[in-house]
């Protein structure tokens, strides 16, 4: 098919490896991989823009073609997601989600939640728990993101019913 009855993404023009177009999604992506890594953390603009090696004012251009949401939405964005997770299988109160998540306001997470999710915290806990028991004590979820140490790590395949032995 040619001309106007070709599918959209054939008439785009291929993008060169290499040129501005890749380098600056590589840099947004950069900059995403960053608040997924970092979103508990306090993060501010200057240093998600410092992750990309772009201005502030051009990560959120680029930022925002790129995933149609700013750099700090998508930050808050990612906070109320993990928090849902935490409500959801965690023994853990609001509270303490909210400050886990990265948020260091309850007043200013409660209205971000209700917001994004359509239902407060703690009422979205609350029908969390009335669907069944929680999958997984808090003190695990804590664990999650924590790698383990390469010796516990040795150990633990040392462990492993039916792992290969030296002879």
């Amino acid at each position: 098919m040619t001309g106007p009855d070709r599918p959209r993404a054939a008439r785009r023009p291929s993008v060169p490896p290499g040129s501005a177009a890749v380098e600056t999604l590589v840099a947004v992506r950069r900059a995403r991989d960053f608040v997924d890594r970092h979103y508990a953390e306090p993060l501010d603009l200057a240093g998600i823009a410092a992750a990309a090696g772009y201005s502030r004012y051009h990560l959120v251009r680029a930022f925002k073609a790129a995933y149609g949401e700013t750099p700090g939405r998508y930050l808050q964005r990612r906070r109320v997601e993990r928090a849902q997770e935490l409500l959801r299988v965690a023994d853990l109160n609001v509270t303490e989600v909210c400050h886990l998540v990265g948020f260091t306001s309850l007043g200013s997470f409660s209205r971000l939640f209700s917001e994004l999710v359509g239902v407060s915290p703690s009422r979205f806990q609350r029908d969390a728990l009335a669907s069944g028991p929680r999958l997984i004590p808090g003190c695990y979820v804590l664990m999650w993101g924590r790698p383990l140490p390469k010796r516990a790590l040795n150990t633990a395949m040392a462990e492993k019913p039916g792992a290969a032995r030296a002879s």
